[in-house]
């Protein structure tokens, strides 16, 4: 005879699972920006883990409410199509009740909001895929049910969490470092996606067009006019990719050497402004084959 099944643990089960995979996907995400390059701003990780921490209660609350309406319906419906089909059913049958559950809200709101049909199915799999777990997690019945989710979850994202760490200080995961880049690189245009430029040329003339400058326009009590002019460049190698400089010399404007980033299909200098630790970048991206990137008002009057 099987235990009688309690609902009341179903529920607080898959709640406890959708709090895990928010906890796991922070952890992911997190490990995720470690390979990429770092953005104009860096984030205040004190605050972000603030906020985190402070979101927990509304990430609970929306768990519960999730599994109240799709993950409990789900697996009480299991259990009364396993009482016909055999006790095997409820494994393969609570995500299929899962995803007819969400069907209607889902496709619902995205008929009404006229949403893209890629976008819809993308979240409906997601969702369906996420709440299912919560469902197949808590089909098992015992007392210690969960107990164990909470010692394996919890296992699992410190897990990930330190095997990430591990995996970019040992090389397996590949951290993010600026690209290799020599003179031959840095010839050509420059551009802040302001307006503002600076041109290089293989002989070791550079030429600045308001580069650091603002618009009067955006700027209205603080407008910047920039450096124009035109000097001398020279690249400078370092010890290794973190300490390449490129150190650039126009009459009148004082800029320390540039620092180097961005990737190989996409390269970048840039300066930390704001004072020091301000964490804020001042950046100028490399135009392919002498072209106005993308955004960039250089091509246009304003």
């Amino acid at each position: 005879m099987h235990q009688k099944r309690s609902y009341a643990v179903v529920l607080v089960v898959s709640t406890l699972v959708g709090i895990l995979e928010v906890a796991l996907t922070v952890v992911v995400v997190l490990l995720y920006v470690q390979t990429q390059p770092p953005p104009d701003r860096a984030p205040n990780y004190v605050e972000i883990g603030a906020a985190l921490v402070g979101t927990v209660p509304l990430i609970g609350f929306i768990s519960f409410l999730l599994s109240l309406v799709f993950v409990l319906p789900a697996v009480a419906l299991a259990d009364l199509l396993s009482r016909w089909l055999g006790r095997h059913a409820a494994w393969w049958s609570a995500p299929l009740i899962v995803a007819a559950l969400l069907a209607p809200p889902v496709f619902g709101f995205a008929a009404y909001n006229d949403t893209q049909t890629r976008a819809t199915l993308l979240f409906w799999v997601s969702a369906t895929a996420s709440l299912s777990l919560g469902a197949v997690i808590a089909l098992p019945r015992g007392e210690e049910l969960l107990g164990r989710v909470a010692r394996w979850g919890t296992g699992v994202v410190v897990g990930t969490g330190l095997f990430g760490a591990l995996g970019l200080a040992v090389g397996l995961l590949p951290a993010y470092e600026p690209p290799a880049i020599g003179p031959q690189t840095m010839v050509g245009l420059w551009n802040d996606r302001m307006g503002h430029d600076l041109v290089f040329t293989s002989d070791g003339r550079v030429t600045a067009t308001g580069v650091g400058g603002r618009y009067a326009n955006d700027y209205p009590t603080d407008p910047s006019p920039g450096c124009w002019g035109s000097g001398t460049w020279v690249y400078e190698g370092g010890r290794d990719v973190w300490t390449q400089r490129v150190r650039i010399d126009i009459p009148g404007c004082s800029w320390p050497a540039w620092e180097v980033g961005g990737t190989a299909e996409d390269p970048r200098i840039f300066q930390h402004i704001g004072g020091s630790g301000s964490g804020d970048l001042y950046r100028l991206d490399k135009t392919p084959d002498g072209s106005w990137p993308r955004g960039s008002t250089s091509a246009s009057p304003r």
